[in-house]
């Protein structure tokens, strides 16, 4: 699967086989506390399988009030 990063400049890494979203965060290191997982138009819970042939996004979660 290719993995963007868009933290804080544009990174991208390629990652062999499926795994869980919470594998995915332990093996590349960001924190799921403080990041959005995206696929396509869709956010990804930490439970939620990346396929092999999945483009996913991971942006800083940013809030504000």
């Amino acid at each position: 699967m290719k993995v963007v990063f868009r933290i804080p400049k544009r990174r991208e890494v390629e990652v062999q086989g499926r795994r869980r979203v919470s594998d995915l965060a332990r093996e590349l290191g960001f924190n799921l506390e403080s990041h959005l997982v995206i696929r396509g138009d869709s956010l990804l819970t930490r439970d939620a399988v990346v396929e092999d042939t999945d483009v996913i996004e991971v942006r800083p979660a940013i809030s504000g009030g």
